[in-house]
């Protein structure tokens, strides 16, 4: 067994912490951004100048001619109020009048190149589209820098990519978590110095009209196609990149009643300062078990509000790769949902990542070391918690904003050895022998029993556990695991055999085989630790 790949899951009726307003301590370091790839190179920009009294490019007014390389026009894509059912799956909360929309200016990009973006509107949006033939064309490509820009709409996302090239295929066959989205037809630098605001909306699922058949009653729609839905302020229907400048200073603020970032295929980010705040997903690509979001760099800061309801601070449809910068995501603090979350597997090989939700995906093993601490009830923040090294060195600051009741940390200084958790100048956890573990012997100084969960019922004399409270029948130790020499629990303290896994108080959400989070390849042991019969601790120590 390798001891430096650890996971540990604690189950704790104690404060802890939530990614919203937290940062890597100061001895914590990122993956340097050099290590990322850069931006696209270009020969000359287009520099377009954004104002609420007329937009210029390059220094001359843009007007509605449709076969310039800029033009401006009143024709945003949005759903509309007062429509019927066979109209689309939005109701009227998605809706907005024909003068709502008709208040916006879009500023079309209908050529390939790069566009500086610079200045105010106040109600509009930046829409590029190569036409319909982009999609197979490798020179269809637009990157747009942001040298100071405020955008606002209302009714549909503030920015979005139609039809320009896609590099990346969406084959399931051939599906990978290893995609190069160099050549990507998307791209936006985050200029020096810069800082940009992207306020923005999102537009239900319309149909195609002629492609609506209604059911023998004709009161519900049984088949549709999509003719238009983009769910982001900040929306791509193309593999996009995200990129910061040479000095990675430059920020990107996306304010969303829906979700932030998103991407129909592949999602990359390697640099930049980018800050969501969203009603729902954080970043979302969403093509099934064929999304790659990968993170190579920059830092990337996400609070989810929770006012559609529910929401992930990263969700991904395929994977989720983290190679380097800083991630710090925070789910909705009311729903079922996780800091970080992916279909097809999470991998971290680098960086700093602290994310909090109500639920934990899978992570693959190997790469970096991480650990998960999930808790037995929805913890609370406002209050600063730290991780410290047996010298009592900080590898973990934050104070929480969001609820939460998972907690996932990886960093380049999380290596084998022991570790505290502290809340303010109160100790939560400690660990042991490369082990977040608890229980007789263990190592857990100061810590005190939590409160047995709600729906955790203590057998009566000679009766079995509560269903669900055993491990797996012929669960081993891992090999170079050895108990302290005066650790000899009582048949009280032992796990019953047979029975299934712990469902998780805290909320695992089920992987594709089944187990409640934990992949079961990775796992190498688990323990049941009881007292009296109680439900104590559960701990998972992976490989």
């Amino acid at each position: 067994m390798n001891t430096s790949k650890i996971m540990a899951v604690l189950l704790a009726a104690m404060l802890l912490l939530t990614a919203c307003g937290t940062k890597p301590a100061e001895s914590t370091p990122t993956t340097p951004q050099a290590q990322a790839p850069e931006a696209p190179a270009y020969e000359s920009v287009t520099q377009i100048l954004l104002d609420d009294d007329g937009i210029t490019a390059d220094g001359k007014a843009v007007g509605s001619d449709d076969t310039a390389a800029v033009y401006i026009a009143e024709d945003i894509v949005y759903y509309e109020s007062g429509k019927d059912f066979t109209y689309g799956e939005g109701e009227e909360k998605d809706a907005h009048t024909p003068e709502e929309a008709a208040a916006h200016t879009v500023v079309h990009i209908t050529k390939p190149g790069a566009y500086s973006l610079k200045g105010k509107l106040s109600l509009g949006q930046i829409a590029v589209d190569l036409g319909n033939d982009a999609k197979k064309d490798p020179d269809a490509v637009v990157t747009l820098v942001l040298e100071g820009v405020d955008i606002t709409c209302k009714v549909a996302p503030a920015v979005i990519f139609y039809n320009v090239y896609e590099c990346g295929s969406d084959d399931t066959t051939t599906a990978t978590k290893d995609v190069d989205t160099s050549a990507a037809g998307a791209n936006v630098i985050i200029a020096d110095g810069s800082v940009n605001t992207v306020n923005g909306s999102y537009v239900a699922r319309i149909y195609k009209p002629d492609s609506v058949v209604l059911n023998q009653d004709k009161t519900q729609v049984e088949e549709a196609k999509k003719l238009h839905k983009y769910d982001a302020a900040f929306y791509s229907k193309r593999s996009m990149n995200v990129f910061g400048g040479k000095e990675n200073t430059g920020i990107l603020n996306i304010k969303a009643n829906n979700e932030g970032l998103d991407s129909e295929l592949h999602l990359t980010l390697n640099g930049g300062n980018i800050h969501i705040e969203s009603g729902n997903d954080g970043i979302n690509t969403n093509e099934d078990g064929v999304s790659v979001t990968t993170v190579n760099g920059g830092n990337l800061t996400i609070k989810v509000t929770g006012e559609t309801g529910e929401g992930d601070g990263i969700d991904s449809n395929g994977w989720l790769v983290i190679n380097g910068g800083t991630v710090l995501a925070a789910a909705c603090a009311h729903s079922a949902d996780a800091g970080i979350d992916s279909d097809m597997g999470i991998h971290i090989g680098g960086g700093t990542v602290i994310a909090t939700g109500s639920m934990l995906d899978r992570i693959e093993n190997g790469g970096q070391n991480y650990a998960v601490f999930n808790f037995s009830k929805k913890q609370t923040g406002n209050e600063t918690v730290t991780m410290k090294d047996e010298a009592g060195k900080v590898i973990l600051e934050t104070k929480p904003e969001n609820a939460y009741s998972v907690l996932i940390f990886s960093s380049p200084n999380l290596t084998e050895g022991s570790y505290t958790l502290w809340n303010d100048d109160v100790q939560l956890a400690g660990s042991s022998g490369g082990m977040m573990m608890g229980g007789p012997g263990m190592g857990f100084g100061g810590m005190q029993r939590p409160e047995r969960p709600d729906n955790m019922q203590r057998p009566e004399q000679g009766q079995k556990p509560q269903e669900g409270f055993a491990p797996p029948e012929g669960g081993t130790p891992p090999e170079e695991f050895t108990p302290p020499e005066d650790f000899n629990p009582s048949e009280d303290f032992r796990p019953q055999e047979g029975g299934e896994r712990p469902q998780m108080p805290g909320g695992y959400r089920p992987d594709s085989s089944g187990q409640n989070g934990i992949d079961p390849e990775t796992l190498t042991t688990d323990f049941v630790i009881r007292d009296g019969g109680n439900m104590f601790r559960v701990g998972y120590l992976t490989t």
